[in-house]
């Protein structure tokens, strides 16, 4: 039993690992998910002591209940995460009352260049998935401190974005959510750009089954969905549907399935734009971003997307200013 045991063990066999750098409600949330899905082993790190050690053996203690193999380990070290396949950020503070769009984005800049380049240093090969805000500048400052290929720093918002416009189609026409396919593009913010006429049910356009007053409506929920949220828990913001996100995207990655999925990428000419993240439709695959596809836009929705970059850029620009690489 115990030789039939040690060849199975050094059978070369190797799970792909995951590092999630921040234990808050979204880090670890999508960490168990990831977990329960056995996308692979996960490592979780934060900066407060025995918060991610915690929550990585209460995760461990769930999984003979929950039926997944995985190991799942807390630190505080960035050696820990070494040579991971894939590394999730989602370090940084959230936007606290009285606090500018300005001193958010000068904060976690820092705190990215950081993360970033302790990551670069432990797994150069990973792809990494920024989740921060402001998203946009944050993925940027990714592939600058990182030095990494554009298709392997990669932003999290559309998935998520796109979520909540299916969510608010599904519960006006009182239809089942995995008939539900929804396109948002631009950056994550109030600049987003929804788009009714690629938004579907069953392949039909929901521009032909809602009125235009509705549509407008469930776009506008769509943009200010994260607002919406934490109206709500007045204390905090959204981690589930976030966190949901995140794994969506992971798991395109580590299982090469080629999903096409709405992510902030990196835009070298396409859309006639250059130098910026922006969310659009992606090839999600074992390389990252395989392939980026480009939508046939309105001159109006064209214009829309370009006022949401001139907003990117606006931050990217600030980034830049701080000389962080």
């Amino acid at each position: 039993m115990t030789e039939k045991h040690s060849s199975i063990v050094n059978s070369g066999f190797k799970r792909k690992k995951l590092s999630f750098v921040g234990a808050g409600q979204v880090g670890a949330t999508a960490a168990f998910i990831a977990a329960q899905k056995e996308l692979g082993d996960i490592v979780i790190l934060d900066v407060m002591e025995g918060i991610p050690q915690g929550k990585a053996l209460d995760m461990y203690e769930a999984s003979p209940i929950q039926g997944f193999d995985a190991h799942i380990q807390g630190t505080q070290n960035y050696d820990d995460t070494a040579d991971s396949d894939l590394v999730v950020v989602t370090a940084g503070i959230a936007r606290k009352a009285g606090m500018s769009r300005d001193d958010l984005l000068t904060i976690n800049a820092k705190i990215i260049a950081e993360v970033v380049k302790n990551i670069a240093d432990k797994s150069p090969q990973c792809t990494l998935i920024i989740v921060t805000n402001p998203l946009d500048a944050m993925v940027y400052t990714a592939k600058q401190v990182s030095g990494f290929p554009s298709q392997r720093v990669i932003g999290m918002a559309g998935v998520l974005d796109s979520a909540r416009m299916r969510a608010f189609i599904a519960e006006a026409l009182d239809v089942s959510i995995e008939d539900v396919s929804a396109c948002v593009l631009g950056g994550h913010g109030d600049t987003m750009l929804p788009l009714p006429r690629y938004s579907t049910v069953a392949g039909i356009p929901i521009t032909q089954l809602l009125s235009p007053e509705t549509v407008e409506a469930i776009c506008q929920r769509t943009a200010t969905g994260g607002a919406e949220i934490v109206n709500y828990l007045k204390t905090g913001s959204a981690f589930y549907a976030p966190a949901s996100s995140i794994v969506e995207m992971a798991e395109a990655i580590l299982k090469d399935k080629k999903r096409i999925l709405p992510c902030a990428a990196y835009l070298d000419g396409e859309y006639g734009i250059e130098g910026s993240y922006l969310g659009v439709p992606c090839k999600l695959g074992g390389q990252g971003i395989e392939s980026i596809m480009e939508l046939d836009l309105s001159d109006d929705e064209r214009y829309s997307l370009h006022s949401s970059m001139h907003a990117v850029r606006e931050l990217i620009a600030k980034v830049d200013a701080m000389h962080l690489f």
